[in-house]
């Protein structure tokens, strides 16, 4: 990631992307290592599924930003430990449109941000906000959705104990063709098995 960054701090979409990084970081030093994970994921996923590189770099900056908007909820709704109320989980289901909008003020980042408001939507159109479906929904958004489910469900969360490798891989699987793209899934899934077989090596 960070010789990533190094080659692309020149840039004005860089610098964007550094500066609201930073803003992430100041507010939750987890949610920015967790972006930064994702967005590690979302490269290799779009990398698997012969994306081309202008597309894999905005997916790139969509996933290292895709929860900025969480920077508008409160951190007593992000770290509840109990269930949301009602009112409470539409508050956080805004994020994503919050998010857009901030992307979208600058011109830069206009590709990121159109996935960004996406990244919520499932494959069976239960997602939200615009409760899109299959291949409508923008391919970086299903890739940042398996990408972010993995690494939160690999996570101790607030209101969830982390999960072991194998059973969050059930889990995406379990998923698959319902809130997943199922053929997203395989390429995460073939990363996966590539990164286990290096360590065993």
């Amino acid at each position: 990631m960070y010789l990533h960054k190094q080659r692309h701090r020149g840039t004005s979409d860089r610098q964007s992307v550094d500066v609201l990084i930073s803003v992430l970081e100041e507010r939750d030093s987890q949610l920015a290592h967790h972006l930064a994970d994702v967005a590690d994921l979302a490269e290799a996923v779009a990398r698997r599924l012969k994306v081309s590189p202008g597309e894999i770099h905005t997916i790139r900056q969509a996933a290292e930003l895709h929860d900025v908007g969480k920077l508008a909820i409160p951190e007593e709704i992000l770290k509840k430990p109990g269930s949301l109320t009602e009112d409470e989980w539409e508050f956080v289901k805004r994020h994503t449109v919050i998010g857009q909008r901030i992307l979208g003020s600058a011109p830069s980042l206009g590709g990121a941000a159109k996935i960004v408001r996406s990244t919520h939507e499932r494959w069976d159109g239960a997602g939200y906000p615009d409760q899109l479906a299959g291949t409508d929904i923008p391919l970086g958004a299903r890739i940042i959705a398996v990408c972010d489910a993995f690494d939160a469900m690999m996570s101790r969360r607030p209101y969830a104990p982390a999960l072991r490798h194998e059973h969050a891989m059930r889990e995406l699987f379990r998923c698959a063709g319902k809130q997943f793209d199922a053929e997203v899934v395989e390429a995460f899934a073939a990363i996966q098995e590539e990164l286990t077989a290096e360590l065993v090596a």
